[in-house]
Parts: C-alpha cells; structure tokens; sequence
C-alpha cells in the first residue's frame, strides 16, 4: 500500500490544504524537533510562573469571571481537569469525523508556535489520536467561538466520552486501550489551552475553502454549459471587455468561460440571434469572478488565523526571562468575518445558478421543450427539481446572514464581546452544501438541454472543448431523461461528481 502523505509542522507557514490533508485525506501529522524545543521552552516558563508564584490568568487563577482567584500545588492540575469536563458541554448532533480532525490539526498548529504552554504529554497524546484515527465525538452546537468543542476534544484524553474508531463509535477509553495509550495527566495550563484559542473556527474554515474553490471551479464550468445550451451571445465573454473591468477574479472566469467554449458550434450558429442576454446569462463573470475575489481574501485571513498564536495568556521569551501577558488573541472576528462574507458569495453563486437552470426548462424563453423532456403533459420532466433549487437557495438566504453580529455577553460580563466564529464556519459548511446540489441540478439540466441540442448537428460534437467534456462525464453516471423516473438519485449522482476532490482537475487540466 503507498505510504501516507506527510506533513510536517517546523518554520514554514502551514496552508488550508495541509489542514484538508490531515482531516480528509488522512496524512500523518508530525512536530520537527525545533517545534517540540518551542513546547518545551513554554512549558518550561509555566513552571518557572508555578514555582514564583507570580499570578498568571489560567495557570495559577481561575477561569474568566474567576480571574482573581489564586489557586496553588494540586489545584492546578484539577483545574485543567475540571476546565475539560465543565467546558464539556455541547448539544447538538455531533460534527462530522473530518470536521473534528480539522480542529485538531489546527489545535497542534496553534500550539506548535510554543507560546501556548501546555506540556509536551498532551500535544503528543492530540498527535496520536489524529494518527491513530481515534476522532472524539463532538456535539457541533454551543459554541461562542471557542471552548465547547475543544473540550470534547479534550476529554478524549483523559478517557472520557465517546470516540470514532474503526467504523465504530466506543467509549474513549475502550479506544486507547486498544492502542496502548493511556490517559493524559495535565498539569498547570494543560485545560486551559486544550479549550482556548481559534482552531474551531479556522479548522472547520480550511475545509470550507477547499470545498468552495472546487465549487467555484464547478461553477464556471456549468454556467458555460447552461450559457451554451441558452445559445449565449459570446461577445459578452470578450477578452477585451473583460479586461476594462480588472477584477482578478472575473479574468480568470472569462480565460474560463472562453476555453470551455471554444470551438463550439452551437455558440457559433447562434451569433446575433438576440441583442443581448438576461443578466444571470451574461454576468457569470461578473458575479463569479466577484465570488473568486472574495475567496482569495477569506483565504488570506483564514490562513493568517492558522498561522497565529491565538491563546490567552500568551508566554514569551525564556525561563530566565520571559513575559506572561493577557489580552484577546483568542478573539476570532477576523475567520467570523471571513466565514460570513464567503457564505454571502457562495449563497449568490446558487442564486445566479438557480436563475440559469429556470431559464433552462422554461419553454417561453429556452426555445427547449417544456421542463426539458419529450411528451410533456404526461411527463412532469424537470419542473420540480427547480423548486428544490429554490428552497435550496431561500435556505442559503438565511445562511448568509452574519454570524459575527450576533454578540452575547458571557462568563459574568468579563467575556462581553464575541465574535460566534464557530456558528459562522458551521453555517458557511451549510451554505457550500446547498450550493453543491444547485449547482447538481443546474448540471442535469444543462446536460438535458445538450440532449435536445445536438439533434440539430449531425456530424458528431457540436459543443464547446469544456463544455462537451462535462456532458459527457455527467453521462457516464447519469443516462438521459427520456421520460419521468426517479430523480433524486439523479441528483445525488451529480453532486457526487462535484464533490469529488481531483475528478474535474483530471478531465479538464486547464481550467483555474
């Protein structure tokens, strides 16, 4: 069997894929011995706090609203334990195994900066539940950011709750045994960082990335079919009008648009056959390239979050000299707002979507038989997949309202701002969900169209270079609707082919 990838966390700045690979694809996730030196180095000054004695919010006090309380021997231990298990509170069904990886290489990441504190033990005991496929079962709602779901995570532990392992769900400590692992003993700052920091939100937002590029990707390419099947006018596409509008991303989906086109003699036989097309036709580029834009700059921030030291406090320098500071690094709004904005432009690339696959099986402006499908009357064709994409869209409206505006107060007043950047990756996950299967039902459609399309060309493919290729893959899993059946597989087959992670990058290698 081939070995599996590896990444390794030394100096360089880790990337959202390296995340992906870790929680989907399995990757082994290792420490270079200059990050386990930076560990060591900050736990070092947690026990050099300890020992002076010196008062430190989370290593030698309580927790938020009990900051003031100094706590001392083998009280620090208990409170990291009591910090897990009281943490621990999360409602809700739990996230999904890749979700969960996700927050703990983000976790190690964040802890691998050496600032954090926690003891070497426990980082390697985080290490071994990822390479070992052991994922802590975590109930997905209530969180403010941070704290619930971290803490699930820490139980796991201590060898308590409920784990995913080998296909099954057992206790924790069933699991553990099994690999020969035991328990973790935490010591002063251990809880406090297991639950602290940003890995939530930016974990879960690094897997949102990935899923949005690809949609992205997607999109472009089944707009073109639907441009294609609704005999666009290509001028709109023109390299030369694009460019007096310099977006980045709109450039890149005209390059896109045009080489999925190119050659096509439907777009060909259908130049000046109307003034000019209805705006969800001949925007794609606009709108898009303006969602492109807007994922390089999620990805910015989710990037600069992965690579942040993010909890509170924050240790610096050496035992001989350091500095323990507070402040708010933990404070996630800058992935909150990132995670927002993205699911604004993904709900958008499913409305545009579900404007074009209307026009599709709408008789008075397709020129295709109604609904797409031969004998309509007695045949329904395709009318109510278009309501499925109208409710999906209507959900993702709600989406898409802001999750970092949402402010609660918390912990006594002393957490009184709070950037619910957690609720915000989770809804945006939603959101990337909907959309996939819009743009599954937009797929069908298109494909459906090029069915009634390719009867008026009689020598071969007509279709665009791109464009014919993705009808073909579709056909490959999905036969033509020659009259009503079952549809729901339909769509479930589609979206299966969006969902894949190289399936596109191999049947056409030159789309961006």
């Amino acid at each position: 069997m081939p070995q599996a990838k590896k990444i390794v966390i030394a100096d360089a700045p880790l990337r959202w894929q390296d995340v992906v690979a870790v929680a989907r694809q399995g990757a082994v996730l290792e420490l270079s011995a200059q990050t386990w030196a930076r560990i060591d180095n900050a736990q070092a000054i947690v026990q050099r706090i300890v020992v002076s004695g010196e008062r430190a919010y989370g290593v030698n006090t309580g927790l938020g609203a009990l900051c003031n309380v100094s706590l001392q021997d083998e009280q620090l231990s208990q409170l990291s334990r009591n910090t897990l298990l009281s943490h621990a509170c999360g409602v809700g069904a739990p996230l999904t195994d890749e979700q969960t990886r996700s927050i703990m290489c983000a976790a190690i990441i964040n802890y691998s900066h050496g600032k954090s504190g926690l003891h070497r033990q426990v980082v390697e005991a985080l290490l071994d539940l990822l390479n070992r496929g052991i994922t802590p079962q975590v109930p997905s709602q209530g969180s403010v950011g941070y704290l619930t779901h971290m803490a699930h995570i820490g139980i796991s532990l201590l060898g308590v709750g409920q784990v995913s392992y080998r296909g099954q769900i057992v206790s924790a400590q069933q699991a553990l045994a099994e690999e020969g692992l035991k328990p973790v003993q935490l010591g002063a700052k251990d809880g406090l960082c297991l639950v602290n920091g940003t890995p939530c939100m930016t974990g879960l937002s690094c897997l949102a990335l990935a899923d949005a590029t690809r949609l992205l990707q997607w999109a472009d390419v089944i707009g073109a079919m639907s441009f294609e099947a609704q005999r666009g006018q290509i001028d709109a596409f023109d390299a030369e009008i694009i460019a007096l509008k310099p977006h980045p991303g709109m450039q890149q989906v005209g390059i896109n648009l045009r080489g999925l086109l190119d050659g096509s003699e439907v777009i060909a036989s259908s130049k000046g056959i109307r003034t000019q097309d209805a705006l969800s036709i001949r925007s794609i580029p606009q709108v898009h390239g303006a969602a492109r834009d807007q994922l390089d700059h999620a990805t910015r921030q989710i990037e600069t979050e992965l690579n942040s030291a993010t909890d509170n406090p924050l240790l610096l320098g050496t035992p001989d000299n350091y500095r323990v500071m507070s402040q708010a690094n933990p404070h996630g709004q800058s992935v909150a707002l990132a995670a927002d904005l993205l699911a604004i432009a993904m709900a958008e690339i499913g409305s545009i979507a579900e404007r074009r696959l209307d026009r599709l099986i709408n008789p008075h402006v397709s020129g295709l038989p109604a609904f797409l499908v031969s004998n309509p009357g007695v045949n329904s064709g395709m009318m109510i997949v278009q309501y499925v994409a109208a409710s999906l869209c209507a959900e993702n409206r709600q989406l898409a309202q802001p999750a970092v505006l949402d402010n609660y107060v918390t912990s006594g007043l002393q957490e009184d701002h709070l950037s619910m950047g957690t609720n915000a990756a989770l809804k945006l996950h939603r959101a990337l969900e909907n959309c996939t299967q819009i743009l599954a039902i937009e797929y069908l459609l298109a494909a459906q169209a090029f069915e009634f399309l390719k009867a008026d060309f009689l020598k071969g493919p007509c279709f665009g270079a791109g464009t014919d290729v993705a009808w073909r893959l579709l056909r490959e899993r999905v036969p033509a609707y020659d009259q009503d059946r079952w549809l729901a597989p339909d769509i479930a087959s589609a979206a299966s082919i969006l969902k894949s992670p190289t399936l596109l990058q191999t049947a056409l290698p030159g789309l961006h």
